[in-house]
């Protein structure tokens, strides 16, 4: 029990920090070297350790990735964040349509993919029309995380909230719709208070890092509007599956995938390399060390402690509180990973999941490492020679995440009532 409980604590320490203190072990890695480690030592047996993995989770997750990569291969997202940019219109108003697009995109396709396939192409686009790329990424990226926690098919963490916890599709945009839609003119307001007078390059506190060489952001993928429809297409077939079917979704997910890699101009190893390999492993490997630590007994008996106490993880409201401060602490999907155990949702499954998703969701503009599309947009954008500094984000994360907590902890109370 003690060495199980060991490599538990240093699998979330790297979760936390991004990598494991004193190695090159970044959190993949430390998932996996920890799944490895709880069945070398007799925590969890190989067999129980392959059973503890819900495949479910992870297929859905993979068919949805490559459906989100076959925008990307088509040339959408390059086509739609052209077409923005050069839009004639005013900065914040470009700032509004940048905030529609990243919310509305992120709802529908996973958002991570979403901010990896724009953020290279708004970074040259705004700086071509002499505009400071910072607010406009920051609220790209903002609205990306807000947005995406209104479905269940927005971002990982609601897919394996959603997978666990038995929800609805209808169920749970019932609850975190609203709230998700209403965050989007709050990063508009507070964003554009925020960098008033500042919009242009030259007074813009993003500028140029010096003595960067900053790299060329790719040159758009041409579109390709017959995959651009194709891939359309099944996008609302998935969607209306979810909705009209009680087909199991992983089931939904991975056809959907596979009539999009049977292709005749687009090749399967062009998708599959927009899917994120990294985060299905890093998954599979907290699914063993979670299960291997549930074994011992251990988070029974803490859960029984905080209940004691009269933290009841199954009100929505205190695991809205605690999954949105837990995920700034080791991140979204280890966060939802962890808490999920705790749960006994029974009629309350889609207040609890929407709850779960909307605080990791809405907690996670905070901070750059709040968010895998927050480390997204600062890391591609230095690429392109744009300094996002920690202060610089979080100067902009804090009061647009303080808001969007606050007002989705009122519309989790409004419906409790």
């Amino acid at each position: 029990m003690a060495l199980t409980l060991l490599i538990f604590l240093l699998v979330y320490v790297a979760m936390g920090f991004g990598k494991l203190p004193g190695f090159k072990v970044d959190r993949t890695g430390a998932a996996i070297v920890g799944a490895l480690a709880v069945m070398v030592a007799g925590g969890i047996s190989p067999k129980a350790a392959w059973e503890s993995i819900d495949y479910a989770s992870v297929g859905m997750l993979f068919g949805l990735m490559v459906v989100s990569s076959a925008f990307v291969v088509s040339g959408f997202y390059g086509w739609t964040a052209e077409r923005v940019a050069l839009l004639p219109v005013s900065a914040p108003v470009l700032l509004a349509v940048l905030i529609g697009v990243g919310g509305g995109l992120s709802a529908l396709l996973t958002n991570d993919v979403v901010v990896v396939a724009m953020t290279p192409l708004l970074v040259s686009l705004t700086l071509a029309r002499g505009l400071n790329p910072v607010p406009f990424l920051l609220a790209f990226c903002f609205a990306a995380n807000t947005g995406s926690a209104g479905t269940l098919i927005g971002s990982p963490q609601n897919m394996i909230a959603a997978q666990q916890l038995g929800l609805s599709f209808n169920g749970f945009l019932a609850i975190a719709g609203l709230p998700a839609l209403a965050s989007l003119p709050l990063v508009w307001g507070i964003v554009a208070l925020i960098y008033r007078g500042r919009w242009t390059l030259p007074q813009g506190a993003g500028a140029r890092m010096p003595g960067a060489a900053p790299e060329a952001a790719p040159p758009p993928v041409p579109l390709n509007r017959v995959e651009t429809a194709k891939a359309g297409l099944v996008t609302l077939l998935v969607v209306a599956a979810f909705i009209f079917s009680d087909w199991p979704r992983e089931l939904i997910a991975l056809g959907a995938a596979g009539v999009l890699l049977i292709n005749r101009q687009i090749a399967s190893r062009d998708l599959l390399a927009h899917v994120d390999g990294d985060l299905l492993l890093l998954i599979m490997g907290l699914f063993v060390v979670n299960a291997a630590m549930a074994a011992t007994g251990l988070p029974q008996e803490l859960l029984n402690g905080l209940r004691a106490t009269g933290l009841n993880l199954d009100d929505p409201l205190a695991l809205y509180l605690v999954g949105g401060a837990l995920s700034n602490i080791v991140g979204n999907n280890p966060a939802v990973m962890l808490l999920i155990p705790f749960l006994t949702p029974g009629g309350d499954a889609e207040a609890l999941g929407a709850a779960l998703a909307l605080g990791t969701g809405f907690s996670s503009n905070l901070i750059v490492f709040g968010s895998l599309a927050g480390i997204i947009v600062v890391e591609q954008a230095a690429a392109c020679g744009v300094k996002i500094s920690f202060s610089e984000f979080a100067r902009a994360g804090v009061p647009v995440t303080l808001a969007c907590m606050a007002m989705a902890a009122g519309w989790i109370v409004l419906i409790g009532a």
